[in-house]
C-alpha cells in the first residue's frame, strides 16, 4: 500500500471519467470525451531517467511544468513517452504531496475536457445536448 493508492478513485471520480488498459503499452489510461488526461506506467530499464518508477503522466500548462520541474527536479519529469512540453509525469513514490497530485489532476481533467465540443461537455455535465 503506497500514499498514492488513492490517485485511480479520485481520477475515475471526475465526471465522465473512463479508463482502460493499453496491454502494449502497459499503461493505465484515464479519459473523458476519449481524450488522454492521465496515464499511470512504470517504464522498463530501457528509459534513462524514468526506469523503475511508478509515473502518472499529466497534461500540464507549460509553463506550470516547468516551474514544476525547476521546484521539483527529482519528482516531476518531462512527460514520458509523450510531448514534453505539454505533459509532464510524477513520480508516485517521490515526494510530491498528495494535495499538489491531486491539484495537477484536476488541471490535466480540465485542460482535456476544455478541448472537448460543447456538445459533449453539455452531455459529460448531465445537461444534454
Amino acid at each position: 500500500m503506497t500514499a498514492h493508492d488513492w490517485l485511480d478513485a479520485y481520477l475515475l471520480g471526475m465526471p465522465g471519467a473512463t479508463t482502460d488498459y493499453k496491454a502494449e503499452w502497459e499503461w493505465q489510461r484515464y479519459q473523458v470525451g476519449g481524450k488522454m488526461f492521465a496515464a499511470t506506467m512504470q517504464p522498463g530499464p530501457q528509459y534513462r531517467g524514468y526506469a523503475g518508477r511508478r509515473l502518472v503522466s499529466l497534461k500540464c500548462d507549460p509553463a506550470w511544468a516547468e516551474q514544476l520541474r525547476a521546484q521539483h527536479p527529482d519528482d516531476i519529469l518531462p512527460g514520458f513517452y509523450a510531448d514534453k512540453r505539454h505533459r509532464i509525469s510524477v513520480d508516485l513514490d517521490g515526494d510530491v504531496q498528495e494535495q499538489l497530485l491531486r491539484e495537477l489532476g484536476d488541471h490535466s481533467y480540465n485542460l482535456v475536457f476544455a478541448k472537448l465540443t460543447k456538445k459533449l461537455q453539455r452531455e459529460i455535465a448531465g445537461e444534454g445536448a
